[in-house]
């Protein structure tokens, strides 16, 4: 990370890579303390255009698949925090932070690794808007938002909703520093009045900073019919095997479970 702040600092454009999401903590402290305050710090005249690429989220492992983005994203206010659901989402992203003079943290799905997609003609010319949600998925009876791998498994539950009748419409934050700039979950929320929020890290964390900025700073309570839902990961690090990534994760049962309580209140 200090190599990584001197290089930027010295007008060039490094991107540091963190093998896995678990061990930014030992990174933190820089980020935290140097990178995201130098903009405020110097009154807009030092830029540290440094980017942080990094992968984790659902695999297996006690070591290597965390998800502690409440941790990240109350300690890098100040810094771009990009959740890319894809491989060519993030490709989009690093577009997008390539052009800019501002600092960002990129969190690979770990087990996107092992997905194909389709190979994009304009590979190195698109980009993605940062703090603008993607609605993935359009629905009439739920509004479902999450992030990064957690979409996945989000798909295969509203799969089988749909096979009872119950309509869910996806989001994708794709950042979640900036966060919906344009409030385009609440649009979707006047339109559902249900909402979950649906992530990996644990209670508390991620998916609590996400309903506090729908629920309270857009006044998504307005629109409820009931109560609003947080899904998350345990209360503690993964545990082994795929055993333990199934229950110490959101699985599509639960999510399948909690959203048709939703619908029957």
């Amino acid at each position: 990370m200090g190599q990584a702040i001197g290089l930027a600092l010295r007008g060039l454009r490094p991107i540091a890579e963190i093998q896995y999401l678990d061990y930014l903590l030992y990174g933190l402290q820089p980020l935290s303390d140097d990178v995201a305050t130098l903009h405020y710090r110097t009154a807009g005249q030092q830029s540290c255009p440094v980017i942080i690429r990094t992968r984790g989220h659902r695999l297996e492992g006690i070591w290597h698949s965390g998800s502690p983005m409440g941790m990240v994203i109350n300690a890098l206010r100040g810094m771009y925090v990009c959740v890319p659901r894809s491989m060519t989402q993030a490709v989009g992203m690093y577009n997008t932070l390539l052009k800019s003079n501002d600092p960002a943290l990129v969190v690979e799905c770990l087990n996107g690794y092992r997905l194909k997609e389709k190979l994009p003609t304009n590979l190195l010319e698109f980009t993605v808007p940062l703090g603008v949600p993607e609605v993935i998925k359009v629905g009439t009876d739920v509004t479902i938002v999450s992030y990064g791998s957690t979409l996945r498994i989000i798909q295969d539950a509203v799969t089988s909703l749909e096979t009872k009748g119950i309509s869910c419409e996806i989001v994708d934050v794709q950042t979640l520093l900036p966060f919906d700039i344009n409030h385009k979950i609440l649009d979707s929320l006047k339109k559902t009045n249900r909402i979950v929020f649906i992530d990996e890290d644990v209670p508390g964390g991620a998916a609590a900073y996400m309903f506090n900025k729908v629920m309270e700073e857009q006044g998504g309570y307005k629109y409820l019919d009931v109560a609003p839902r947080t899904i998350t990961g345990k209360a503690h690090r993964p545990a082994y095997g795929s055993d333990g990534d199934y229950f110490s994760k959101p699985n599509a049962e639960e999510i399948i479970e909690a959203i048709s309580k939703m619908m029957a209140e």
